[in-house]
């Protein structure tokens, strides 16, 4: 069995972070590993503490795994310290023959809880970025990456060029904040992949970077190329978005099972 790593944040409420990168790992096929890098305190209604792990636990997750297991590829979510972003880099540089890495850069929830403190977007520029394959920006995170508003999909590429100049392989801009059209764009230095799809009426949008980037991850770890991870991803977060529910008072998760239930016959409430 093909196995994925994901060095991200712990979500209580299970919907995003860890919690949601493993759910996807084990529905698209591939065996999923951790590494905790913050524990948070959140619900439907928002985040509202946070507590960060140690960096010299941070590492010794990651060298611990390495050395032990086989690793296909790696997902990286949310790192909120610069101590924290260099200790994944320096724990990642020290690996041979690193897998496909697929960054989420995690700054802000969707209650406007800042998850990445202010001065540690340059260490994840400086640190992460350059080791990634793939990074997967929403317009939001990548506006405060480079500076400036993106509200089309014109300023989507300007903004994909700016990013892969920073030393990602590639760079996948999620255009879901766009007003009109849910439009994603892949750019792998000379060309543009554009991937449309449907924009769902739902506020149960809880986790929908997070799983998106760790499915990119579980297809990469598969052996697929690229191209197909992404756009499988893309398949399989619109269904998963549209089968979202209800789970508190506020933003409930997507439905990261919803296809095997299905298939399983399994009655939902």
């Amino acid at each position: 069995m093909k196995r994925a790593l994901t060095i991200a944040g712990s979500d209580s409420c299970g919907g995003a972070g860890i919690q949601a990168d493993l759910k996807a790992f084990a529905a698209n096929g591939v065996y999923g590993m951790s590494v905790i890098t913050a524990i948070t305190a959140q619900n439907t209604m928002g985040v509202f503490d946070i507590q960060d792990i140690s960096p010299e636990i941070i590492k010794a997750q990651i060298k611990v795994i390495f050395d032990d297991i086989r690793v296909d590829s790696v997902k990286i979510g949310m790192v909120s310290k610069i101590e924290s972003i260099k200790a994944i880099g320096e724990a990642l540089r020290n690996v041979d023959n690193l897998p496909p890495i697929v960054l989420d850069p995690v700054m802000v929830s969707k209650s406007g809880f800042r998850l990445l403190s202010q001065d540690a977007k340059e260490t994840l520029i400086k640190e992460l970025i350059p080791l990634a394959t793939l990074i997967t920006p929403n317009l939001p995170e990548a506006e405060e990456i480079l500076g400036g508003k993106i509200t089309t999909v014109e300023e989507m590429k300007e903004a994909a060029v700016k990013l892969k100049d920073l030393g990602p392989k590639y760079v996948l801009v999620k255009g879901g904040h766009l007003e009109n059209e849910a439009t994603d764009l892949l750019y792998d230095g000379e060309n543009f992949m554009y991937l449309e799809g449907e924009r769902v009426n739902t506020i149960h949008t809880h986790g929908t970077g997070c799983t998106l980037s760790s499915t990119i991850a579980a297809n990469l770890a598969k052996g697929m190329g690229i191209r197909e991870s992404v756009k499988d991803a893309k398949r399989y977060i619109t269904i998963a978005i549209k089968n979202g529910f209800k789970l508190g008072n506020g933003v409930g998760p997507t439905h990261h099972f919803y296809e095997l239930y299905k298939k399983a016959g399994i009655c939902e409430d």
